[in-house]
């Protein structure tokens, strides 16, 4: 399981990226600002526009075992009733995530990796719902704790400029709800999959902004048997 420090402000799962971006921009910046003065500032803001991508904000997890969480910052797109490629009823939520949201995962909740399962695809525009089958994707099943019911599914997707998904996790590795656990790079979708038993309450609408590992996107409650 990937080794996390806490307190970093840019995330771990890219530090060959913003640590070239730093580097690039810091010596174009002091050329410029040498030979033009304040015209630095131009390269300067470009960098910290890059480096905020790779953006990781500490969060504050809420305690909430009848809840999951969202596994990511973005807006809902998709909030609705399906069912499973095995027929059964679940719950589909999904983000879609610009290149201004922070771009890492967090796990929706407490429980353990049970399967991690890579799909080649295409990286079409990950606005277009057609993305969610035929974009590259990395799926997390997860064992979940009581009182959720599970497993529960999350699949990271890619889009058109999203063409590396990090994943940082194994099968057997345990997580805490809100825990980091990848990150996909630039505009893309995450999608979270409930079974549906009727005991889910929705707290969110579509087209609400959401901040991984901070809003709840919907609580459960066993429903009554008989």
């Amino acid at each position: 399981m990937y080794c996390y420090r806490e307190r970093s402000l840019l995330t771990a799962y890219a530090v060959r990226e913003w640590s070239l971006v730093f580097l690039i921009g810091a010596v174009v910046t002091l050329a410029v600002g040498w030979q033009y003065g304040w015209w630095a500032l131009v390269p300067l803001l470009v960098t910290l526009g890059l480096l905020s991508f790779y953006r990781d904000p500490p969060r504050t997890v809420p305690k909430r075992p009848d809840a999951v969480l969202a596994p990511a910052d973005g807006r809902i797109v998709r909030l609705e009733s399906g069912r499973s490629e095995r027929g059964e009823p679940v719950l589909v939520i999904t983000i879609f995530l610009s290149v201004l949201d922070v771009h890492v995962n967090r796990s929706p909740c407490a429980g353990r990796v049970l399967e991690v399962t890579h799909k080649p695809g295409k990286f079409i525009n990950a606005l277009r719902s057609e993305a969610d089958v035929r974009n590259e994707s990395n799926t997390l099943l997860i064992e979940t704790k009581p009182p959720l019911p599970g497993p529960i599914r999350v699949r990271q997707i890619a889009g058109r400029l999203a063409r590396r998904i990090v994943c940082g996790v194994q099968p057997g590795d345990p997580l805490d709800a809100g825990e980091r656990y990848g990150m996909i790079k630039l505009g893309s979708r995450t999608e979270l999959t409930l079974p549906d038993d009727g005991g889910w309450t929705p707290c969110v609408r579509l087209g609400q902004h959401v901040r991984g590992g901070v809003s709840v996107l919907a609580t459960y409650i066993a429903p009554a048997s008989g």
